[in-house]
């Protein structure tokens, strides 16, 4: 069976010291926003628009870039975490699906969640989890949502 792969880009918006997540619907877990990468976006930009599309928000990545910059190469912002993701799994244990995802941290400047593209989650599905939030609910999150929230409360600062 040949696996399908699609290039996705997550981002932890964190703000007074907490990341957001929500409970996604179809994959039944928490997770921050994120999604495709469209064929004319580069990972960071994605990060960034589905982040806008999903919550409102216009955060400010927190990322190096690389010190290539010259007439032909430019850097661009370095992930914080580059994942390989089983999405569908079959019984026997073939992947069908995974997702080659970009994750970065970003930073906003307030909390007010108006989603603005289609099909998202309501403002009211989305919540704040400081790293105490994280610790404490983690029998409802994955290690890796848990671990790089904490990671980006951190990072930001």
């Amino acid at each position: 069976m040949e696996t399908t792969r699609h290039f996705v880009a997550t981002c932890y918006v964190v703000h007074d010291g907490a990341t957001l997540l929500h409970e996604h619907e179809k994959l039944r877990m928490w997770l921050p926003p994120g999604g495709h990468v469209d064929r004319d976006e580069l990972p960071h930009e994605a990060a960034l628009r589905e982040t806008f599309e999903e919550t409102g928000l216009r955060p400010d990545l927190v990322a190096e870039a690389g010190p290539y910059d010259t007439d032909q190469v430019e850097s661009l912002p370095r992930p914080a975490a580059f994942l390989l993701e089983d999405i569908d799994v079959h019984d026997d244990g073939c992947v069908a699906h995974q997702h080659v995802d970009f994750v970065y941290f970003a930073e906003s400047d307030g909390r007010t969640i108006e989603p603005v593209g289609r099909d998202e989650a309501a403002a009211d599905a989305w919540e704040w989890f400081t790293s105490t939030a994280l610790e404490a609910r983690a029998d409802e999150l994955a290690a890796d949502v848990r671990d790089l929230g904490k990671r980006a409360i951190e990072t930001v600062g």
